[in-house]
């Protein structure tokens, strides 16, 4: 497999890396396997377009040109490399089902479709009860005179559709496109259809999975259809990435990083950055449509092409920030909740530490224009380390720190969507029972068993409030929800609690908190008062409870034998 090409029909007025195979005609490509193209006119692997959008736009010299074109197609291919988005088909059927109000609307779609291969079964909107399902085997439950009837169908044709058929995949409302824009939709599928796997989920570190209260659903909160889902008596989510639109929301909202976007993951994210050391990173989402982009890419700018724009989360960002070692400029004409968020937070921390914003974002071109000219390298902001292995909180804890150091930024306020806190303990009323470390799956909460001490990093902390719930003392745990203190006690492991062990009055073995036997001693010493070894008994170890107990038993009916005799 020759790995790049580059093809245009106009040819390339500048010499590019051997490694390129460059053509002008068309026919070269064929019956041969590419993996990287600038073209979606030449079958490969995947195509990115970023790279005829920065020939036809940068300002670059000539020298860095060559350079920077071959980077793009290195970028490009750590992305394949990196890619998690399996491919999966789907069957469909030719049966078709129209919803409308409006027998005008029915008649124009019938007349239009007739003389296509579509099995098509119309219902007025009136009798509609629900829709479940995706394509391919869609469920819509209608009302026949008082009873429910389940049709099942492949595709549904909706005019005016609501979002209870939008939210599944199969859906199309010709009022959003054209009648001859569905139809031909219709056929594609019923031909082919194939989707990808849009997300990963690590449940072990999912802040709703297995919990006994609901702590967090911000995934199933933000996703536009049935994509994920979420059972409240099992506490589990659940994911259909057939009708998961590969937007990307979950993942920024997601506070542990349990959730990840499959096409482009957090290490493939991490390497692909590397490659952005000491230039301007212009991030375009796809839907931005770069090749109809005319504007002049100032020197040192590169672009950063992503599928969606709701995926970037605070690790992926700072991680682009401090290895480019400049502002990134953001380019979509819409920001997610989660994302929108998190560029706030980051720009918060940056004018307090570098007094300028860290993410700029241009929603339109005058706003693009502006950025291109205000972009600029963040004095002192590179830094870099190996990050494989960890997870997002971790990330984010690491690379804030050093940008902190060893100064006091004051704080900053997280979002609605992004949370960060810090728990507070008070305690005189902690008995170190470690529930709330056994509540904490993301490692902020943990104990320490040399110095016997529960302690907390905060900043990995994501103010779930699971531990706060589980805690079983009064007035004990708290959280100080969304902040983040930038200085730097908030990166290290701060000692919330600590107590002695109490060893056990016959065999003298630790094996419990003097805190947690002083309590409950406290509770039971009145009721066990007129039994002095049951009294005992409370400050003994597992082993020798119930040595002290049968031996108390034994005692008393010999006692009774003797006194018998």
């Amino acid at each position: 497999m020759q790995e790049f090409i580059y093809y245009n029909a106009s040819g390339l007025d500048f010499p590019i890396s051997e490694q390129i195979f460059v053509t002008s005609n068309i026919e070269e490509t064929k019956n041969k396997d590419f993996l990287i193209s600038n073209s979606k006119e030449v079958d490969c692997e995947l195509t990115a377009q970023e790279i005829d959008f920065y020939i036809k736009n940068s300002q670059d010299s000539l020298s860095n040109k060559i350079k920077n074109v071959s980077k793009l197609y290195e970028i490009a291919a750590t992305k394949y490399d990196f890619a998690q988005d399996i491919s999966y088909s789907q069957e469909v059927s030719n049966e078709v089902l129209l919803i409308t109000s409006n027998q005008e609307d029915t008649d124009l779609f019938i007349s239009k479709a007739k003389s296509e291969d579509i099995e098509l079964f119309s219902i007025n909107e009136e009798i509609l009860k629900s829709i479940s399902g995706h394509i391919g085997n869609l469920q819509v439950i209608v009302d026949d005179e008082g009873e429910d009837v389940t049709l099942n169908v492949s595709q549904i044709v909706w005019f005016d559709a609501k979002q209870m058929g939008l939210n599944q995949s199969g859906t199309f409302d010709p009022n959003l496109s054209s009648i001859e824009e569905v139809i031909q939709t219709l056929k594609q599928n019923i031909s082919s259809y194939s989707y990808k796997k849009f997300t990963t989920y690590d449940q072990n570190i999912c802040q709703y999975h297995g919990r006994r209260e609901e702590i967090c659903s911000k995934c199933e909160e933000v996703c536009p259809t049935v994509a994920i889902t979420k059972d409240d008596k099992t506490k589990t989510l659940g994911f259909s990435q057939i009708d998961c639109h590969g937007c990307g929301g979950c993942v920024s909202v997601c506070p542990s990083g349990a959730i990840d976007y499959a096409p482009t993951n957090k290490e493939s994210l991490f390497e692909m950055s590397k490659f952005y050391k000491e230039t301007h990173p212009l991030i375009i989402p796809e839907k931005m449509n770069m090749l109809d982009l005319e504007i002049s890419l100032k020197e040192g700018v590169l672009p950063f092409a992503v599928e969606g724009e709701k995926f970037l989360h605070e690790a992926s960002l700072l991680t682009l920030l401090q290895i480019s070692g400049s502002q990134v400029i953001f380019y979509s004409d819409f920001i997610s909740k989660g994302t929108g968020d998190v560029i706030r937070i980051l720009n918060d921390i940056y004018q307090k530490k570098y007094g300028k914003d860290a993410v700029l974002v241009a929603m339109d071109i005058e706003e693009l224009e502006l950025a291109l000219k205000e972009v600029s390298f963040v004095e002192d902001s590179y830094f870099n380390f190996n990050q494989d292995t960890l997870k997002k909180r971790e990330i984010f804890s690491h690379r804030l720190q050093k940008l902190v150091g060893n100064e006091n930024l004051g704080v900053v306020t997280t979002g609605e969507h992004v949370h960060y806190g810090k728990v507070e303990v008070k305690e005189v009323n902690c008995t170190l029972c470690l529930v709330c470390v056994g509540a904490c799956n993301v490692g902020a909460l943990i104990a320490d068993a040399k110095d016997n001490t529960l302690r907390l990093n905060p900043s990995l902390c994501t103010s779930c409030g699971y531990c706060e719930v589980s805690c079983p003392e009064k007035d004990c745990l708290t959280i100080k929800r969304d902040i983040i203190e930038l200085e730097p006690s908030w990166f290290k492991d701060s000692v919330l609690a600590q107590d002695t062990l109490f060893a056990c009055v016959e065999c003298g073995k630790e094996f419990a908190t003097s805190k947690s036997i002083a309590k409950i001693a406290a509770m039971m010493a009145p009721i066990f008062s007129s039994d002095p070894v049951k009294e005992r008994s409370l400050y003994c170890c597992a082993d020798c409870k119930p040595k002290i107990m049968m031996q108390s038993y034994f005692d008393q009916k010999n006692q009774g034998l003797n006194n018998a005799r």
